[in-house]
């Protein structure tokens, strides 16, 4: 199962793994928008969503989509009102991850937090959910700042090396080194499904 991305053990100063009793496994932003820059990383996550699924561990898909310029907040200003409109193919999920989930699962988001105003911590709590894996893109942004978020919240997070994925290497990198120094598990594939075997 190689990966052109870091390996979790480059920048790992701690080591866990997640219970599955407690844990629920998010994807961000696996949409058609940026089908480019996720391509490479599908495989993977597929694989993880279904690792997860085996384990009867919850998996939720985020999806960011915008309503209207109500909803914008400090993403108009920054990205000059570039941003995906519900309704649009953009705002889809990419249909190899769109087939994987249920209507039920899926959270929409207007900003970068999965967390901000929307029904994430509610369907997480219904759940009994303690811990979350963080898939998805971008690195290091709307996973980054999941992660962040999930963490100040009291989750314990994981977060995914080789099923997260951003335009900049180098900012992927920086996310990895910045996550493993102050809030998440560093984990990839095969490190999941050994965990998952029992190895």
């Amino acid at each position: 199962m190689a990966s052109e991305c870091s390996s979790y053990k480059k920048y790992e100063t701690r080591k866990r793994d997640p219970n599955p009793k407690t844990a629920a496994l998010l994807v961000i932003d696996m949409q058609n928008l940026v089908t480019s820059m996720a391509k490479p990383i599908l495989s993977n996550a597929i694989t993880t969503i279904n690792l997860c699924r085996q384990a009867s561990i919850p998996v939720f898909f985020i999806r960011h989509c915008h309503k209207s310029p109500a909803d914008y907040g400090m993403l108009g200003e920054w990205w000059n009102n570039r941003v995906v409109s519900d309704g649009t193919v953009e705002s889809e999920l990419i249909p190899d991850i769109e087939r994987l989930s249920e209507p039920d699962e899926v959270v929409e988001k207007n900003t970068y937090s999965a967390f901000e105003n929307t029904r994430l911590q509610e369907l997480l709590a219904e759940r009994g959910v303690e811990e979350v894996i963080i898939t998805g893109v971008m690195t290091n942004m709307c996973c980054e700042t999941t992660a962040r978020a999930a963490f100040v919240k009291g989750y314990r997070v994981f977060f995914s090396t080789d099923a997260t994925a951003t335009a900049d290497p180098e900012l992927h990198e920086a996310t990895l080194k910045n996550m493993a120094s102050g809030f998440a598990y560093l984990v990839d594939c095969e490190r999941l499904q050994q965990w998952l075997s029992g190895k």
